[in-house]
């Protein structure tokens, strides 16, 4: 599901790298997107009907956490006789700080959801920071080589999307090891200012971080984001300022090697900035 997205589109990569049969969908498929040997079904989590059609035939499916519509998915799982559930929900919700969070708790609503089925087989995925946040700054990087960000000191590990793909298809095809649903981050912690300092080094711009006040990031994260999701984006960064933001060694765990760093991914996505 969602084999545009960001993870989704490594996961279908590496399946069929891996000669796995495998179908692809996407709220609406366009001709071309996809590779001419993968079945495209057009299919939404939040759209009960379009599932069935989409888990027909199917042993194993990966999707993301939306707890818009999660009973349907549940439903449906049920129906097609799903063997197997790869779920991507979020490192926060065994994320002791960040408990009461309002995003936290949309993805632990999920989860519990998916909790209560047993009858379903479903593995969690939980990455806690995602490299693609900083995709965010590339509007401002790409108008004025500036940003201006709220806490930028304040430590996180984010992880490639390549890694979260990585452990996911280890879950569906089985390779996975115990320690695939703990916490997933990147290698190490890195600030916010260091991670604009990898994206210039990649791009080989100048780019100067300003720092916004609390006041100042709320009003601007709320022109993109529900105020809710705002504050919860608020929360995580105070609760990374306060040192509790960690880097775990699951990728390494798991994957055996290791996960992949900051400035790999800003040279992956260069051209973004």
């Amino acid at each position: 599901m969602g084999a545009r997205g960001s993870v989704g589109r490594h996961v279908l990569d590496a399946l069929i790298a891996q000669s796995v049969p495998v179908r692809a969908s996407a709220r609406k498929p366009e001709p071309d997107q996809f590779p001419a040997n993968v079945d495209v079904v057009a299919a939404d989590l939040t759209d009960r009907t379009s599932l069935d059609a989409a888990f027909a035939g199917i042993g194993q499916v990966f999707l993301y956490a939306n707890h818009a519509g999660v009973a349907g998915v549940i439903d449906a799982a049920r129906n097609a006789g799903l063997s197997r559930i790869v779920l991507m929900s979020s490192g926060s919700v065994i994320h002791r700080t960040s408990a009461g969070n309002a995003i936290t708790e949309e993805h632990r609503e999920v989860e519990d959801a998916f909790a209560a089925a047993d009858d379903l087989n479903v593995v969690p995925i939980r990455p806690l920071v995602l490299a693609t946040n900083a995709l965010g700054w590339s509007w401002p990087i790409k108008a004025s080589s500036s940003v201006a960000l709220y806490r930028p000191d304040a430590l996180t590990a984010p992880i490639h999307e390549k890694d979260i793909a990585a452990v996911t298809v280890a879950a569906l095809t089985g390779t996975r090891k115990p320690e695939v649903s703990d916490l997933l981050t990147g290698p190490m912690r890195i600030s916010q200012r260091e991670q604009v300092a990898e994206i210039a080094a990649a791009t080989g711009k100048s780019i100067e971080v300003t720092e916004l006040s609390r006041d100042e990031a709320a009003a601007q994260f709320v022109r993109f984001m529900p105020a809710q999701e705002a504050d919860a984006v608020l929360q995580f960064l105070d609760d990374a300022a306060a040192g509790n933001s960690p880097a775990t060694t699951t990728i390494a765990d798991v994957l055996d090697r290791p996960a992949i760093g900051f400035d790999v991914w800003a040279a992956d996505h260069a051209s973004d900035f």
